[in-house]
């Protein structure tokens, strides 16, 4: 694959999936901005991708029969592991049928081989997963970033708690957590689809400090101009209301998370990139105005 930035260069055609996710939206918006890159968004709803420059694909991991028109002719793919049990052999069919030049990227999970017999359903998924892209025959990179900076601002995850109760609760069982802000996964995800120097490496992504959950909450404060305070729940009241492979596989996270697993800090954004990984300061600095209350 050539380098986009060259002189003369063919087009290079990367499909995204998972585009209008965390990590899918700023990736796509790299891509776009270099010279020479065809941008393709999956979606399962194309008419919902409105990144200006991306081709809006369909792509489903429940429709399978569509993955052909969304690989055809790519040279690289960003592949988000679904969050399902059976991810290990859908990923395995969609690269089946790719070409054997076709680069592959895996937004994986930060040591996702933690073991753990008390969740055979879950415990191994991730290994497996990466396992099938090595397997592959294609050219691969993996992703394994900690948690994402963004599940303080979206309402899926802490936003509303932390706006509406001033609570940040999280069950951290006192380990801290080295918060990544998925701009800088993307950035290295864009440098491992498009240049050289990136196949058959995995790459452990974290942000630049490793934060205890009373230090986070003290930044939201900030950030939300009101106090935000962690309370540290148990397992079981983070993971109420979901069941099945989700309650399972979530509850896992949060038993890596208090035993360290997500305070790991590495260099590898700027290693990678060539700046550093932003601080949860910095991203709150942008983001800060989505936690303040809004007409009270």
């Amino acid at each position: 694959m050539q380098d986009p930035n060259s002189a003369e260069v063919d087009v290079t055609r990367v499909l995204v999936t998972g585009v209008r996710g965390k990590t899918g939206k700023p990736l796509a918006e790299l891509l776009v901005a270099r010279r020479g890159v065809e941008v393709r968004g999956g979606s399962s709803d194309p008419s919902t991708v409105g990144i200006e420059g991306v081709r809006p694909t369909a792509f489903s991991w429940d429709e399978p029969s569509g993955w052909a028109a969304a690989t055809d002719g790519v040279d690289a793919i960003f592949v988000v592991r679904p969050d399902r049990a059976d991810a290990p052999e859908l990923i395995g069919a969609l690269l089946a049928g790719t070409s054997p030049r076709t680069r592959v990227v895996l937004l994986s999970d930060k040591d996702g081989d933690y073991p753990d017999p008390d969740h055979p359903g879950c415990a191994g998924w991730a290994p497996r997963a990466e396992r099938t892209v090595r397997d592959s025959g294609r050219p691969w990179t993996i992703l394994r970033p900690g948690w994402f900076m963004q599940v303080f601002t979206d309402p899926r995850f802490y936003r509303d708690q932390i706006v509406d109760t001033g609570e940040l609760p999280f069950p951290s069982g006192g380990a801290t957590v080295a918060w990544i802000d998925a701009r800088d996964i993307a950035a290295v995800a864009e440098r491992a689809l498009l240049e050289d120097g990136h196949t058959g490496r995995t790459y452990q992504i974290s942000g630049p400090e490793a934060l205890s959950l009373p230090r986070t909450a003290e930044l939201l404060s900030a950030a939300a101009g009101r106090p935000v305070t962690h309370r540290d729940v148990t397992i079981d009241e983070a993971v109420a209301g979901s069941e099945g492979f989700a309650r399972e596989l979530s509850t896992l996270t949060f038993e890596r998370v208090r035993a360290g697993s997500f305070a790991e800090v590495t260099d590898t954004v700027e290693r990678v990139t060539g700046h550093p990984a932003r601080t949860l300061r910095t991203f709150l600095s942008d983001a800060g105005p989505a936690l303040r209350r809004v007409g009270r």
